[in-house]
């Protein structure tokens, strides 16, 4: 027997809501953005009753519809990200620790990537989905996966730093005469 949609709902609150809300967060890093989205992902999904609906259906709906939140924030914030510079000032100079714990931070690193290459780099890397489950989650092609994760797999191996690398290969070879 099928269940009704306020079961799947309910169902899919108490069985799934953290992976849900860890998902949200690897995507936003704040967790309360996080708790945000996947309220206003829920409401979404079950605002209005929708005849068969299962558990793994309204999972995928809700997962959709934080991404695509992630998404519109994204191009909405854009513009603000290229002259906000302009308008703020620093209130004080981070200290070079901040920098160090900044390259180590993985979520940070995972932020920064276009939130599709960060949607599948979560989906595949934290949820430990196939390649093809991950295009199914998203309603993407396997190909588009791919290519998702190999340019955001290639954008976070170059944001760990080689320059400051390369500056301590050169800086250990140089010899003052």
């Amino acid at each position: 027997m099928a269940r009704s949609w306020d079961e799947v709902a309910t169902t899919l609150v108490v069985e799934r809501g953290d992976a849900l809300s860890r998902y949200a967060y690897l995507l936003t890093g704040s967790v309360d953005d996080a708790a945000d989205l996947v309220q206003d992902a829920l409401v979404r999904t079950f605002g209005t009753p929708r005849i068969g609906m299962t558990l793994p259906r309204a999972e995928a709906y809700v997962r959709r519809a934080i991404l695509n939140a992630v998404i519109d924030r994204s191009r909405r914030d854009g513009t603000w990200r290229n002259v906000r510079h302009l308008a703020v000032e620093p209130a004080a100079l981070e200290s070079p620790a901040s920098a160090t714990d900044e390259r180590l931070d993985l979520i940070d690193r995972i932020r920064r990537l276009a939130p599709r290459q960060a949607a599948c780099i979560v989906l595949r890397y934290y949820e430990d989905l196939t390649v093809d489950g991950v295009a199914q989650v998203l309603g993407i092609s396997s190909g588009a996966v791919k290519r998702y994760l190999s340019d955001g797999l290639r954008a976070l191996s170059s944001s760990i730093d080689p320059a400051g690398a390369r500056a301590a290969r050169s800086g250990g070879s140089h010899v003052d005469s």
